[in-house]
């Protein structure tokens, strides 16, 4: 499944300013290759009005035209909006006073999957879609995304909203937008919990140019206002602890690992707010988050505690005793920011990584430490009348990346043997799913894209240790397959037609792992065309699966293996290549990735885990896609120039990929072979998969009874051996 690289899904402003890479030179210093350190950059605007080619593999070009021509083709008329109405009716309230408001998709941790109560974005535009941001002034609203969504934007906006393609010729930033819609001198309007302390300077600093003024408005939010009886309720979901066998860490390792953090740092404690590593460092999974095992909290360490900002119903008495045992103090999750002013009213240097924390958490510390100064300005004045050269003028903070964020990308040994073993029954389940789809085709029988990922779910369901989707599947038939996060509905989605491509993109949260995958198949004769396109996408996938490189190597150099093979026909798709994965937790985590924007310096070390997914994307026509998760591992070389490590990669995923669809003709010997050799291996270890019994208690999976996966029966050993003979290069 394809994510943003990390920046840009935790900053609500970063998805116009993200895309604009590609209009950039690329320069590598010489010192390239050490000493690499995440990094956060900016870009500036460099875009023509011009159309983009695009050349088919056996077709006439298409012409993709700028967004700026497409949103004058939209209907003039305006549809009645009552929900724009409403919320622009706040704008003039006491209190108010604002001219613009900005709805990112976040909630106050930066998640991208959130729960249904904080999916503010979605309730104002109608679009729902995990990324992108909502733009309301007195009398327009934009909504900007990125490409993975352009098609699925388009049906959802009504007439009312300007789609912002981000990325394409010819549009703007959101900033750069309201600086051109807006008299000199309005005041737009931010709820500080969702907005990152860097996207809110961000911000701050590029509507400045117009004399705009960013207004905080902590309470209330504004959709929430006119939400009201209809919001859904907060989630209440008991927390879980993850057995230390999954961990592989204990909690009081981890938390002396931090600690010393802080004394390097000279930090009085660290702000985590980012759910995924307070569920990592805790060794808690959640239920909070549909399809993400964390639950929504903000942690403080302390050099000799820790307090958990949480909702105390959500505590099992189990859980209490585990955050006991380890000097882990309980405290309501609303009272976060009255505790930030009593640190910093004792002189605490907090540690705070802003491209994650909230900007009310960072001003409220602010704020505090400039009371703080002003309290001590007259001790001060006198200390310097006395001949004392003290420059103690209070906490001024710590600002950094978390070091948790790291420490957590990078897998333990138990954590990859969960990810090995549960990536074995999610193939099992797999095999037996796919048996079962391509026998109802061959009886014609009429299945909607819903229904096969229910009964996906059915099957994985079966499987030891399934807790959930990891998300939402992905299950798109023809021209929905090249919706690049397509999320089918009951009331609208396609009959699967057996006539055309049809994309699975699905994965699972098991209890000591997690998966993703997807694979691209037709159920008939797939076209010369069809086939010349699905052939260049898994060209680059081996090309990525089969790198070496050297250590301190960031993900970016490698994104162009995966595309080398689409760009000879002047092909391309619109999102990374890879993501990282956690361990029974976020499908997306950072801080690596794969991507063609370049701004992540984090370098690819042993024991990450990213997923390897090159794909081609017709619009109205069809979607291509094929993905496996990858763990990065150390590679003997003949040689080690540099005296350094070589890295490469180590397959998770076994389960074949469909070889109807590959023309033999443009793969090279060397391709044939690793199909060959992957699919020897997929055989070996899915038609092998015995049962595994987990003794887990209900409570520790959700409430979730188990069922001990059964070996594979006859149909699907017999898929297996079919799709996983070798092919011969004539």
């Amino acid at each position: 499944m394809h994510s943003i690289p990390l920046p840009a899904v935790m900053h609500p402003l970063s998805l116009s300013a993200s895309s604009r890479f590609l209009s950039q030179k690329l320069l590598i210093p010489s010192s390239f290759f050490s000493n690499f350190k995440t990094t956060h950059q900016r870009f500036d605007k460099n875009f023509t009005k011009v159309p983009i080619i695009i050349r088919n593999c056996t077709s006439p070009p298409v012409s993709a035209k700028p967004s700026s021509q497409i949103r004058r083709s939209r209907a003039k008329k305006l549809e009645p909006d009552e929900k724009l109405q409403a919320l622009r009716e706040l704008f003039s309230k006491p209190g108010i006073g604002i001219d613009a408001y900005i709805i990112p998709s976040q909630d106050a941790h930066q998640s991208e999957f959130i729960a249904e109560c904080y999916m503010r974005r979605t309730y104002i535009s109608g679009f729902t879609g995990s990324a992108g941001t909502a733009v309301v002034t007195k009398e327009k609203a934009a909504l900007w995304t990125d490409g993975r969504y352009f098609l699925q934007a388009e049906k959802q906006l009504n007439s009312n909203w300007i789609l912002m393609r981000a990325g394409n010729p010819g549009v703007p930033t959101t900033s750069e937008w309201l600086n051109d819609v807006l008299a000199p001198g309005a005041k737009v309007g931010v709820d500080p919990f969702l907005f990152s302390f860097d996207a809110a300077e961000e911000l701050k600093e590029a509507i400045a140019k117009k004399n705009h003024k960013l207004v905080y408005l902590y309470n209330p939010n504004l959709v929430d206002e006119i939400w009201k009886g209809s919001r859904p309720i907060p989630p209440n979901k008991p927390i879980r602890i993850h057995e230390l066998k999954y961990a592989g860490v204990d909690v009081a390792s981890k938390l002396s690992f931090l600690r010393s953090e802080l004394l390097d740092t000279f930090s009085s404690a660290i702000i985590v707010s980012m759910l995924d590593e307070i569920a990592w460092l805790l060794n808690l999974r959640g239920g909070d988050v549909p399809h993400s095992p964390v639950m929504y909290a903000y942690l403080i360490v302390e050099v000799d505690g820790a307090k958990l900002f949480v909702d105390n119903s959500k505590v099992t008495p189990e859980v209490l005793n585990h955050l006991k045992n380890a000097g882990v103090e309980l405290k309501p999750y609303d009272t976060i920011l009255s505790e930030i002013e009593s640190l910093a009213a004792k002189g605490a240097e907090l540690w705070f990584d802003t491209s994650s924390v909230n900007a009310a958490i960072v001003n409220t510390y602010k704020s505090a430490c400039d009371r703080h100064f002003e309290i001590h300005a007259s001790d001060r004045k006198g200390n310097l009348r006395n001949g004392s050269n003290d420059q103690s003028w209070g906490p001024s903070g710590v600002y950094r990346a978390s070091p948790i964020s790291l420490a957590k990308a990078v897998k333990n040994s138990a954590e990859l043997e969960g990810m090995h073993n549960s990536h074995l029954r999610d193939a099992a389940a797999l095999a037996e799913f796919w048996v079962w789809l391509e026998e109802e085709i061959d009886k014609d029988v009429k299945l909607t894209e819903v229904d096969v990922a229910d009964k996906l779910l059915e099957f994985r369901s079966k499987q030891a240790g399934f807790i959930d989707t990891s998300f939402d599947t992905i299950s798109g038939s023809g021209a929905n397959g090249a919706i690049i996060h397509y999320k089918p509905e009951p009331e609208s989605c396609s009959v699967v037609d057996p006539k055309k491509l049809f994309l699975l993109d699905s994965g699972a949260q098991y209890v000591d792992g997690t998966t993703d995958i997807t694979r691209t198949v037709h159920f008939g004769e797939p076209t010369a065309r069809e086939k010349e396109c699905f052939t260049r996408v898994l060209q680059g996938h081996i090309a990525l699966d089969q790198a070496v490189f050297p250590e301190n190597t960031p993900g970016f150099v490698l994104d162009a293996f995966a595309r080398s093979s689409l760009w000879k026909i002047g092909l391309d798709y619109r999102h990374g290549t890879g993501h990282g994965v956690g361990a029974a937790l976020n499908v997306h985590e950072g801080p690596q990735s794969i991507s063609f924007r370049y701004g992540n310096m984090t370098p690819l070390q042993k024991g990450m885990i990213v997923s390897n997914e090159p794909g081609y994307y017709e619009d109205h026509a069809f979607g291509i896609r094929i993905e496996n998760l990858l763990c990065v591992k150390q590679v003997d070389t003949p040689n080690r120039y540099g005296g350094i490590e070589y890295l490469g990669f180590e397959k998770l995923t076994y389960v074949p990929v469909q070889t109807k669809l590959v023309d033999l003709s443009l793969l090279s010997v060397g391709e044939v072979d690793w199909l060959n050799n992957y699919h020897a291996q997929v055989w070996e270890k899915a038609s092998a998969h015995q049962p595994i019994f987990c003794a887990f208690t209900i409570a520790q999976i959700n409430h979730r009874d188990l069922q001990v996966s059964p070996l594979l029966d006859g149909s699907a050993r017999e898929w297996l051996w079919n799709n996983t003979r070798p092919l011969v290069k004539q």
